[in-house]
Parts: structure tokens; sequence; C-alpha cells
């Protein structure tokens, strides 16, 4: 059971006029290839990148609303595509359930008819009884005679996903549905699908850009970056160990150096110097010479100068504190290292940035927090 896709889907310019996905290969032509494949079982799947990188085009393959030029999908041991056995069922017949980013609720019918819409050859009183199993399952009792609009947006919301549940779907595929909703209707429409997800056991497939949806919601991520996957694994494999460079700045690692020279090795790891300093990594075994690293703004450690302090080891730096953002619950203060030209960011939750301002400083980073992409 759960889901295996294989495809390869490429667009010529005069056939998506004007979309940001394309990259110029001539005067006149632009070409936008996808070439996506993961797999996963019956747990909740989040397509995770940019726009622009392919994350709509494969829910549309899978759904059977577009057609990938090669490859193979298959959804709970069923084929749905395979180019080579030239299978490509119909949308009907793959049976997903797809909420859409504005919905897509058809605004002359009441909730209770947009429900049942996908419910077509079914008796009146199994209609019936089905509506009222989604109006509890996604805790909307009582707007079954309203229309949309007369919903909030965690409504309409709501009622998408009721529609798309209600007719038994083989797979769950959700094309930012939280994009429009407020930070409270987020989480609690995150917590809902879980549940949902947990009680049904059918693949769900969930785009997103934002990266602490990803983390929250996923079982596993599916990194896509230029129409590539270029990681795949646990929400912590993903976001704690990019594979390289394109994926770390995906998660939130701002805070990159390249040309890294490896130096040897220490007993806390491996030493690399960049920009002029020496950092120590945790990381055991490096088959390259010259690698990036990447350190989380979080993950920045720091203190008020202290001349007692033994700087150049341990990655303990001295540095002076040149700007602040006020994010509320946090600062991210940019730091710039002396003797050089990096400047690091560092984000240090409110009730512990002290005393700290526009000051020389402490900056410190342990192994385990310095990230390695060969």
């Amino acid at each position: 059971m759960g889901i295996k896709v294989n495809i390869s889907k490429h667009y010529r310019s005069d056939s998506k006029k004007g979309s940001n996905k394309f990259n110029k290969i001539g005067p006149e032509e632009a070409v936008f290839s996808l070439d996506a494949a993961f797999e996963a079982g019956d747990e909740l799947v989040v397509l995770f990148g940019r726009s622009g990188s392919g994350k709509t085009t494969t829910l549309r393959c899978i759904a059977g609303l577009e057609t990938p030029e090669s490859g193979s999908i298959v959804v709970n041991d069923e084929t749905y595509f395979d180019s080579r056995s030239g299978i490509d069922l119909r949308p009907q017949y793959r049976k997903p359930g797809y909420v859409f980013q504005n919905y897509a609720l058809f605004p002359h019918m009441d909730v209770k008819k947009n429900i049942t819409y996908g419910l077509k050859g079914w008796d009146k009183e199994k209609k019936e009884e089905r509506m009222l199993e989604m109006l509890r399952l996604l805790h909307i009792e009582g707007l079954e005679d309203r229309y949309p609009s007369q919903l909030s947006g965690g409504q309409k919301q709501r009622v998408a996903l009721a529609r798309a549940l209600a007719p038994n779907p083989r797979i769950l595929l959700l094309d930012e549905p939280f994009s429009a909703l407020d930070m409270v209707v987020r989480m609690r429409l995150r917590e809902r699908i879980k549940a949902i997800q947990k009680e049904l056991l059918i693949p769900v497939l969930f785009i997103t850009h934002n990266p602490e949806e990803a983390f929250s919601l996923a079982d596993r991520v599916v990194v896509l970056h230029d129409g590539k996957v270029h990681q795949a694994g646990t929400p912590r494999e993903v976001f704690y160990s990019p594979v390289d460079r394109s994926v770390a700045e995906l998660v939130g690692v701002s805070n990159i150096l390249d040309q890294g020279k490896v130096l040897g090795n220490s007993p806390e790891g491996i030493i690399v110097e960049s920009k002029g300093l020496q950092f120590i990594t945790d990381c055991k075994v490096c088959t390259s010479e010259i690698v990036s690293l990447g350190i989380r703004p979080e993950n920045v450690h720091l203190k008020s100068y202290d001349v007692g302090l033994f700087l150049g080891e341990g990655n303990v730096f001295a540095g002076n504190v040149i700007d602040i953002t006020d994010k509320g619950s946090s600062k991210m203060m940019a730091v710039e290292l002396e003797d050089t030209d990096f400047i690091l960011l560092c984000e240090v939750p409110t009730r512990m940035s002290g005393d700290i301002g526009l000051s020389r400083v402490v900056v410190e980073i342990s192994p385990d927090d310095v990230l390695v992409f060969e």
C-alpha cells in the first residue's frame, strides 16, 4: 500500500506562456522539465519547495489532470500511469480527493450540495448519511444550509476537505490549502488533517512552501527544486541534515559558507577552513576536499564579549553586532565576525537576548550544529 511516483514531464514556452517555471534555452524558446521520483506508504507526505519547483504539476499528474511524457504512477498497488505499458487511467477511475488552493466551492450550491456533489449514483439516504458523517469528521455541523459566501476562510477549507473525502478517495491531494488562512486556523486544520489521515489510512500528499508547516505536518518530506527531487526523508532528516545547498536554503539554513577546505580530523569531528576561520563539525566522514558549511540562525549562540574567553577554537569567535531586527518572540542579529567580511545571522529568543545590543560579542557554535554539504 502507498504511493510510488517516477515521472518525467516537459513544457515548452508556447504551451505555458508567462510561467515562472521556464529557463531560457534559446532566443524564442524556454523549457521546464519535471523529474520526480519518490515513494511512501500510507502516511502524510509533504511536497516541499518554492513556487515553480514542480509541486502542483506532480499532484496534477497523480490526479490524471496532466499526463507525464514517461514513467509510472502506482497508488495502493494500482497502476494509474505507465508509459511503457500504455496505461493512463482517467481521473474518475483514479478516484483522488483533490483540494485546490482556492477551495473551488460551487457558489450557487449550499454546503450540503457541495459535499455530496461527487456522490453521483448514491441513493438519497446514503448521500444524506455520508454528508452528516463528513460534517462530524470536519467539525462543521450546522453549516449544511449555508452558501460559500456565508462561510469564513477556515469553514470553506473544511467544506472543501469534506467534499474531497466524501466519495472515499484512494488518495488525498492538497495543493497549498492553508495559504490564505490565518495562523490559528492553519494550526487547527493541520491537526485535523493529521487526525483524518490516521483514521482513514490513505496516502495524503500535501503541497507547501512553508518550512514550519512542512516540519509540523509531515510524516515524510519530499523536497522539489527546479523540477527535481533533491531529498526525501523524515522532517528531522531533511531539516537537520540537508543533502545540498539548495535544500539547506529551502529549510532555513541562512548561514552558508562555500569553498570550505577540509584540513583534517579532530576528536570532535572534521576541521574545515572557510572565510579565514576554522570550524569543527561532528561530521565523521568526508570524501571531498572542498565543501560548503551551513549553520542555522537559531543554533548560533551569543555572549557579551569577555577578553578571558579563548577565541578561535571549538567554534568560538569574536564579532560585532551590526544590525538587530525585532521579530517579537525573537531577535535576528547580524554579527560581523572579526578579521573577516562574513556576516553571521543569529536568532535569539527575546527573553534571552539580555543586554546584547550593537556591541562586541562572542559567538559560539556547537560542532553538532555545523552542517556539511559535499
